[in-house]
């Protein structure tokens, strides 16, 4: 009997993505570059505790999947995710996850790890875990974002991001700002271009630092201070 076709033009689509993401290095490769930043195959490969070889096997199925993109600069090879949508799909899924899982971390290394993305990190390119919720619930208490329908940024959230001297995209494809469900606070953070701007600013500006090679983040005690007195949030909140 012949193979019919599926009748939604999607699902073959879907079935890829789900084959590239069903494998553990894989997925392991995606959360690491949820950092938003790029890797070497190297540097993925270390972090993930496999071969060199197994981490370019991996990586080249994901890149002609479509969701990491690579670049070369003279014999480093450099991948990060394709694009701010990838990074929400894999957020999103982790987010499915771990709100199903029961399993505790299984060592003080990976209890001490999930307690700093707990608490502060960064998705793709923006904050998230307990800090990016306190900065995006202050936001919204303070007028300068709404979150009645979505998020959207106000008119004074407009003058404070321009007041701060953070620049934000007059044109771009991107959404000014949009709602990124927090996988482990389960609500939404501030992402988009301004969610984006905010983030790197923290980081330029010292308010934030990054945790060892990963995406967690801590506020330091210049931005614990500067988020005290332009939001109103109390150190030990973000603690």
């Amino acid at each position: 009997m012949a193979r019919q076709t599926p009748h939604d033009p999607a699902a073959p689509r879907l079935a890829a993505l789900a084959a590239l993401l069903a494998d553990e290095t894989r997925a392991s490769f995606c959360l690491a570059l949820l950092d938003g930043r790029a890797w070497t195959a190297g540097e993925l490969a270390r972090y993930a505790r496999v071969a060199p070889s197994t981490a370019s096997e991996h990586l080249g199925k994901l890149v002609a999947g479509g969701l990491l993109a690579e670049e070369r600069q003279g014999r480093h090879r450099y991948v990060r995710l394709a694009d701010e949508r990838t990074a929400h799909l894999v957020e999103e899924l982790a987010a499915g996850v771990v709100a199903g899982a029961d399993e505790r971390p299984r060592g003080l290394r990976e209890a001490s790890m999930s307690s700093a993305l707990a608490r502060g990190r960064t998705c793709y390119d923006h904050l998230a875990g307990r800090l990016g919720i306190r900065i995006t619930d202050a936001m919204t208490d303070r007028g300068l974002l709404r979150q009645d329908n979505g998020l959207a940024l106000t008119d004074a959230g407009l003058g404070w991001f321009d007041a701060l001297g953070i620049g934000l995209p007059s044109t771009s494809r991107r959404p000014l700002v949009r709602s990124c469900l927090d996988w482990t606070e389960r609500r939404p953070h501030l992402a988009g271009a301004a969610g984006a701007a905010l983030c790197r600013h923290a980081l330029e500006a010292g308010w934030c630092v990054r945790i060892g090679s990963g995406r967690a983040v801590r506020a330091t005690p210049d931005g614990e201070r500067a988020l005290s007195e332009l939001l109103g949030i109390e150190a030990p909140s973000i603690a």
